[in-house]
């Protein structure tokens, strides 16, 4: 399926063609993405991939999962140089021409230059090692950035989208040659895993039943599942800043998502006011305000699983925060209806969508353009909603 524009005009309209028709048809080439996968197994009725040793059989307090660093491993160690390079042979077909009549080096780079979504920065992130979240717990984490991180996953989308968009009933692994060489989405041997956390907010009523918002995700605003709904909120797990001492400073699941929770329902910057590249956390009202109500039990903060994408290879730690209700308000009570990602979902209703079996079982059957990370964690919430609203 090799792209043969003969002029670099033609090569980028042609390619910018197929991000279109990504974006518009991202739910569905999610389906069938998960369907070149069929050996691996998933989170419930959900598309996410994962192993069994990503699923706690019990929902695991945030503070409870442990997390290591091994910074002295590089992004691609000297044993991977080769994998690189074959990677980068085998994406030819989904990097267009240059004016200069050679093709973009990289994905990203075409991304870049040819359709660049409003955010879109090669921030520091964390990448993703190893992970287990039955007996022992732990995450392992190193060194990447949101660029290498993207670079694979995007490029495979893009491959599937193009076959798909041609011959809708033939897509196999044999006709897509990246993804075929990338192997197991779930190998994070083979390919620079970015992590995000994923995270379900429950706002717990006191007669016991729950609510939660969504987040239509704005496709000219974000690089990654524009077009969908999600859960939120939901952000890249990484430092706030590349200051050496942050990347160890901001190393907590925790710490990451009280920032995603101000910029998604508060709608404030992802850029803040640091001290030598440093946030400080403990003076930041928002953030002490929510730690005091963990500690108090007015908000609990558990992951209940782990799996990537099988379009994007996207990496996903999912979450559930549960407010009590005079919380969840009073922190709240200035929730936006837009923010620098796209538009925040009540259902028309001041205390959210309600947290049911029929809504579940709706945005979770496939139908509904759900991420498959956000319609994994609602299926998981739901099965442990005992646990989670007890």
């Amino acid at each position: 399926m090799p792209d043969a524009p003969r002029t670099a005009t033609e090569s980028a309209r042609r390619w910018r063609a197929v991000r279109a028709f990504l974006t518009a048809n991202r739910h569905e080439l999610g389906q069938v993405a998960a369907r070149l996968y069929p050996e691996l197994p998933r989170i419930g009725s959900a598309g996410l991939l994962c192993h069994q040793q990503w699923l706690p059989p019990a929902p695991l307090e945030i503070d409870a999962l442990p997390l290591a660093w091994d910074g002295a491993r590089p992004a691609w160690r000297a044993d991977q140089a080769d994998l690189l390079a074959r990677y980068r042979a085998a994406s030819a077909h989904v990097r267009p021409l240059r004016p200069d009549g050679d093709r973009y080096p990289s994905y990203t780079d075409a991304v870049a230059a040819l359709d660049r979504p409003a955010l879109f920065e090669n921030r520091p992130c964390y990448r993703l090692l190893d992970a287990r979240l039955t007996a022992p717990p732990g995450l392992l984490l190193g060194p990447t950035s949101y660029f290498e991180g993207m670079e694979l996953g995007h490029a495979v989308a893009h491959e599937l989208a193009a076959t798909w968009e041609r011959a809708p009933g033939a897509v196999r692994m044999a006709g897509l040659p990246l993804r075929a060489l990338a192997g197991d989405p779930c190998d994070f041997r083979r390919r620079l895993s970015l992590s995000a956390v994923t995270t379900l907010t429950l706002r717990r009523a006191a007669r016991g039943d729950a609510s939660f918002v969504l987040h239509w995700r704005d496709p000219a605003q974000v690089n990654h599942g524009g077009g969908l709904y999600q859960v939120m909120p939901v952000g890249l797990f990484q430092p706030v800043t590349g200051a050496p001492a942050a990347i160890r400073h901001d190393l907590s699941l925790w710490r990451s998502m009280a920032r995603e929770f101000s910029e998604e329902f508060l709608g404030t910057p992802e850029d803040y006011q640091t001290s030598g590249g440093l946030l400080d956390y403990d003076g930041w009202p928002f953030y002490s305000r929510l730690t005091q109500a963990r500690r108090e039990g007015r908000l609990t903060v558990h992951c209940l699983g782990l799996g990537v994408d099988p379009l994007t290879f996207a990496t996903d730690i999912l979450a559930v925060a549960v407010f009590d209700e005079a919380l969840f308000d009073a922190e709240f009570a200035r929730l936006v209806a837009l923010n620098a990602e796209g538009r925040v979902i009540t259902g028309g209703r001041a205390e959210g969508i309600p947290f049911s079996a029929d809504t579940v079982s709706r945005l979770t059957d496939g139908d509904d353009p759900v991420q498959a990370s956000g319609a994994a964690v609602l299926r998981l919430a739901w099965q442990h909603r005992r646990h989670l609203l007890g």
